[in-house]
């Protein structure tokens, strides 16, 4: 690789200082670093990082999702592979990894910890000790995936904590999952290692955490947005906070990443150096990344932006590789296609799968609530027709259905509120945890057409109302397109705009059914076997007496 050399206004966040510069590059690091009388007007700072992300949620593979992160100056991922591994066990995790190597981008992927994330439900697959032994051994992973199963960290389940003690015979970090977690369990919870947690939706459940020794991530993905509550984290607790995105669609990818934040940030007053702590140097140090920090002998990752109002990326660069230019775009368009993989066993389901005896006049529902991925149970009139239940557009109440992927049985099928659709139906193979079916509709007769759409995509995204049929394609493990971001953004912002045609008023109708049947998220949710109180870890019945 040959020597290059750069000028610019060098933005030191270990010194904490700006000031003109040249930096050398050999060998994809940084061979010198020398000041200088006069610069260019641009700004060199380390790389952006996402501390936590699922890129199984993009929908894109992890070279699609490469592509559209450097745009925004993002060099490096910690990814939990959680959802493929959900799906294909440990070969979806060595698809990620694989597919990971196959761009000049740096994916930190987990060893996923909870396969299948409970036992409430259909998962395709799982992920023991001893596969995560060899995970470790085989392919150097950095952290233990979210520990979302934090009732077994809390009352010492053996599985649960020999997982834990696996982590920490690698030396590995464990992240954590434990929204509204607090008091004695989330001490017993932390004392256990969990050094991390991106669930947090108040000020004052982050603080507490941080307190206990916890870092906190401040997520803000296409679900779930928490920047606004915790942003006071960068100016109060700078050394203990992160940024990530969790979930973020492509859609949404393609329009920024880390970048708005950090902007948004700006805007706010806060700190340029504490942010940028936040954004780069924290992820770096927790989870003991091999990205540079613009020092001498760091692998020369880095970025050049316009200014620090706008922050516009002017160019990405990773191990010295000038991956990214507004002038000239990507240089690494073209990548290795891996040969896609997925686990979906099914065959059409029936009209009568969908039918709802009624027993009572009053139903548990579930409330769905835009940005969040935390549902509130609430109790309803149910409106019913010959001893069956029904949708009830009128009063946003409308049948939700799960269907499990891997194997023929019979749709869960319970009612939502807050999804506003008039008409029509909605369906998704994205249904964390275990990416079983889920959908939302008005009517059976569009509900069961929406369904068997994905089923005859082995995975994807369907809309159907009346004659109208829009669907989208997954065919990487029914949950990721080996399309280009802008391509798949664009097609899933129209999956999206129908959606609201149709009535809903949420702001991303598609991710936040996807969550609707993760049962880790209180209060209720719904998996393949029956409608779950997520509070008390119990399955829960749908009429109320």
């Amino acid at each position: 690789m040959e020597t290059a050399k750069i000028r610019g206004n060098l933005i030191d966040i270990i010194e904490k200082q700006i000031y003109p510069a040249e930096i050398t590059i050999s060998q994809g690091k940084i061979s010198e670093i020398r000041q200088v009388d006069e610069a260019p007007e641009v700004f060199i700072l380390p790389g952006l990082i996402d501390s936590h992300v699922h890129i199984e949620s993009s929908m894109l593979t992890p070279a699609e999702f490469a592509k559209a992160a450097v745009k925004s100056g993002t060099i490096a991922c910690v990814s939990d592979p959680h959802e493929i591994a959900n799906v294909c066990g440990r070969s979806g995790v060595e698809y990620m990894i694989e597919s990971g190597k196959s761009v000049p981008f740096k994916f930190y992927f987990g060893a996923p910890s909870c396969v299948p994330a409970t036992n409430f439900e259909s998962s395709g697959a799982k992920i023991d000790i001893e596969d995560l032994k060899y995970l470790f051994e085989k392919y150097k992973l950095k952290y233990l995936s979210e520990m979302m199963n934090f009732p077994g960290v809390v009352h010492n389940f053996p599985d649960v904590i020999e997982k834990i003690e696996l982590a920490k015979a690698f030396s590995k970090p464990i992240d954590g999952h434990a929204p509204g977690l607090a008091g004695e369990e989330l001490k017993s919870y932390v004392a256990a290692g969990i050094s991390t947690d991106h669930e947090c939706f108040t000020l004052r459940e982050a603080e507490e955490k941080i307190a206990l020794g916890m870092k906190v991530l401040i997520r803000e993905g296409s679900a779930a947005k928490n920047f606004e509550a915790l942003h006071m984290l960068i100016s109060k607790h700078p050394d203990m906070t992160m940024l990530c995105s969790d979930d973020k669609h492509p859609d949404d990818l393609c329009k920024g990443h880390i970048n708005k934040l950090i902007l948004r940030a700006l805007a706010y007053g806060h700190d340029l150096f504490d942010i940028l702590t936040v954004a780069i140097k924290n992820p770096i140090e927790h989870y003991g990344l091999d990205c540079g920090m613009l020092r001498l002998g760091d692998p020369a990752d880095f970025i050049i932006i316009d200014s620090l109002t706008k922050f516009e990326i002017q160019s990405t660069y990773i191990d010295g590789k000038e991956v990214y230019s507004s002038e000239r775009g990507i240089s690494f368009e073209e990548s290795n296609k891996i040969q896609p993989i997925n686990n979906f066993n099914i065959s059409h389901i029936l009209p009568e799968d969908l039918l709802v005896p009624a027993s009572s006049s009053k139903i548990r529902v579930i409330e769905a609530m835009d940005g969040e991925l935390i549902t509130n149970e609430i109790i309803c009139e149910a409106k019913i027709e010959n001893d069956l239940y029904v949708s009830d557009p009128e009063q946003d109440i409308l049948k939700i259905c799960v269907v499990s992927r891997y194997k023929q049985s019979k749709p869960a099928c319970a009612f939502i509120r807050g999804f506003g659709l008039k008409y029509g139906a909605i369906a998704s193979s994205v249904g964390h945890d275990s990416h079983n079916i889920c959908a939302v509709g008005t009517n059976d007769k569009d509900l069961l057409k929406a369904i068997n759409t994905v089923i005859d995509s082995k995975g994807g995204m369907s809309l159907c109302h009346n004659d109208k049929l829009l669907a989208l394609s997954l065919p990487v493990a029914g949950l990721m397109s080996d399309e280009p971001a802008r391509i798949l953004g664009q097609r899933y912002h129209v999956l999206n705009q129908e959606a609201k045609s149709l009535g809903s008023n949420l702001n991303a109708p598609f991710m936040t059914l996807s969550f609707m049947a993760l049962l880790v998220i209180p209060s209720l949710k719904l998996s393949d076997k029956g409608l779950f109180d997520g509070i008390n870890f119990k399955f829960t019945g749908l009429s109320v007496d």
